[in-house]
């Protein structure tokens, strides 16, 4: 039997419940997740329209798929409102992510789908110690450093510092962290999307990647000695690009994978090319995980208007990646 994918809920209060209700309307047919969370959240979002089953175990998950939701119950104190966090909620939504952590590492499910997390709601509501979502997961399975990728139909793209200020990106980028983001992608790609040989287009930091040094020194002392190293061990690397040319369409069709420097120039591309679509997945994990590339939208949460799009591609990809890793 086919492991079905485990989604976290996120915010309750956001429209992780919401949208987790309208992919299960699309997916039911083709796919099976199943929700770790609170029944009665996601029907205080979406009431009878979408039918909710409770299950007791990840694998009574394909048995419901066709008829309701599937919930593994993860009981939540206190009320729930819309739009307005309860600190009361916040150790339980921590709890559901190391829940689903475990269930994907006992092999109980075939890959991890996590729902948006209000990181202050968190902090002010169970002191979370971690910067965000990505930490705390890394923690959990052990992983000092993993790698962040966005990822559509159209491209992949991974940057190799992320929320770092744009005038400290030049001293974050060294060979190491470069080095080792190109590693990481690149075996990703051979196990969790089943590409043999990966081709990986590298961006330079400096417009028009430095122009012989004219520009900045970055390409020549940091980034053109990491690739000179690792296509010496047969890896296919093109680089370093100057960042305006690489991103359309012809130019993406050489490539598997792109590496950006910093998160703007990774991040502007996918969202320009695929905005309602991307899926944020992270790399270096022993196990898949996808999340939708947005936030807990608490603007809008309980109005019945969220986009569910990008949730129904990170679960759609995590049972293929999940598949693949299998």
């Amino acid at each position: 039997m086919t492991l079905p994918v485990a989604l976290t809920c996120g915010e309750p209060s956001g429209i992780g419940p919401e949208i987790a209700a309208r992919a299960w309307a699309v997916l039911r047919e083709t796919m099976c997740f199943f929700l770790i969370g609170d029944a009665e959240h996601v029907r205080a979002h979406v009431g009878e329209d979408v039918p909710v089953e409770v299950i007791d175990r990840p694998r009574a998950a394909p048995g419901v798929m066709s008829r309701a939701l599937p919930v593994l119950q993860h009981d939540f104190p206190g009320d729930l409102t819309p739009g307005t966090p309860n600190p009361d909620h916040a150790q339980g939504v921590i709890d559901v992510i190391a829940r689903g952590v475990k269930l994907v590492m006992a092999e109980r499910a075939a890959a991890l789908c996590t729902a948006p997390i209000h990181k202050k709601a968190l902090q002010d509501g169970a002191d979370f110690a971690y910067p965000g979502h990505t930490e705390y997961l890394a923690s959990l399975a052990g992983v000092e450093r993993v790698v962040m990728m966005l990822a559509s139909e159209q491209l992949r793209v991974v940057p190799a510092t992320i929320h770092v200020p744009l005038k400290d990106v030049p001293g974050a980028l060294s060979p190491e962290v470069l080095e080792e983001t190109i590693r990481i992608t690149r075996r990703a790609l051979k196990r969790q999307f089943a590409i043999a040989s990966p081709r990986l287009a590298i961006a330079g930091l400096n417009p028009h990647a430095g122009e012989g040094g004219k520009m900045g020194r970055e390409e020549i002392e940091i980034i053109e000695p990491v690739l000179e190293k690792l296509r010496a061990e047969g890896m296919d690397l093109i680089g370093p690009l100057s960042a305006d040319t690489m991103f359309h369409a012809a130019a993406r069709s050489g490539y598997d994978a792109a590496i950006a420097m910093y998160h703007d120039q990774a991040l502007i591309p996918i969202k320009t090319l695929d905005f309602d679509r991307g899926v944020n997945i992270t790399l270096g994990l022993p196990f898949v995980r996808t999340s939708p590339d947005h936030g807990t939208a608490l603007d809008i949460a309980g109005k019945g208007v969220a986009n569910p799009s990008s949730l129904i591609e990170a679960l759609r990809l995590a049972a293929t990646m999940g598949a693949a890793r299998a």
